[in-house]
């Protein structure tokens, strides 16, 4: 199959065919020397991220309310608004995989908003030219409902629950992918290997979480898809162009999609 650097085909609902990468790309390496306890107070260590992500998702959510009027008014994302919220989730992406959203490396993530080449944990989005003005909206509610219930479960709840005399008492948070995380590194404390199909499972509930976060904050128009891409890389080849695509703000080039010529 041959290949063109151009933009990815849609449907008229804004649906990618499933032939298609996706414009949210996410991609990250198992660090191989991961410690077998260091897991237990990265969220300590942790603690500055979460402060300067709680101030940066508040000023997310402000200028995701401005793309929206934005999109309304000219069909088109502000550049600048659109390279930040990028960096916010890209940043955040770099923080989960730290954490519990896999515990997949001992490299403290970078303070910053733009890519780190050479950071195991990697977030792109597409910057798309055009949006449509009837679907921003209903996509970041209405549509994206059945996703947002399997997100609910996939980062949300507890593992377990009982009754004592004092009252509920409950273990664990994160949902299933916390879950998930929690035995990789049991296994991995006890084995002194964390287990990769565990890893490559992880990385696929990950990329689905971070697809949705980018439609439901109207950033591309394309569905995203009901399938379970996987492993620390895109299920597509993704070669580098010769310059940077609007969502990198650090200069280095980004994989723009693939279509089948």
């Amino acid at each position: 199959m041959t290949t063109s650097l151009s933009p990815p085909a849609q449907s008229p609902t804004g649906a990618t065919p499933a032939a298609l990468p996706y414009p949210v790309h996410v991609s990250a390496e198992l660090d191989p020397a991961t410690s077998r306890w260091l897991w237990l107070v990265k969220w300590l260590l942790a603690i500055p991220h979460y402060i300067v992500l709680l101030v940066l998702w508040a000023v997310f959510a402000v200028l995701t309310v401005v793309a929206f009027v934005a999109i309304l008014v000219t069909g088109r994302y502000p550049r600048a608004i659109f390279a930040f919220d990028v960096g916010v989730l890209r940043w955040s992406w770099r923080v989960a995989f730290y954490t519990n959203g896999a515990f997949g490396t001992d490299r403290y993530p970078p303070f910053t908003l733009v890519e780190v080449p050479d950071y195991p944990a990697h977030l792109e989005i597409d910057y798309p030219e055009h949006l449509s003005r009837g679907l921003v909206l209903v996509k970041s509610w209405l549509l994206a409902i059945p996703h947002l219930a399997v997100v609910g479960f996939l980062v949300g709840g507890t593992w377990l629950q009982w009754q004592t005399g004092s009252g509920p008492m409950s273990l664990g948070a994160g949902g299933l992918i916390g879950l998930l995380a929690f035995v990789a590194v049991i296994v991995l404390a006890v084995r002194g290997r964390y287990p990769r199909p565990l890893f490559d499972l992880l990385l696929g509930l990950d990329r689905w979480v971070l697809r949705v976060a980018a439609y439901v904050a109207l950033m591309t128009d394309a569905y995203p898809p009901f399938r379970l891409d996987q492993g620390g890389s895109e299920p597509f080849p993704t070669p580098r162009p010769d310059g940077p695509l609007p969502s990198d703000t650090s200069g280095t080039p980004q994989p723009p999609p693939l279509v089948p010529a």
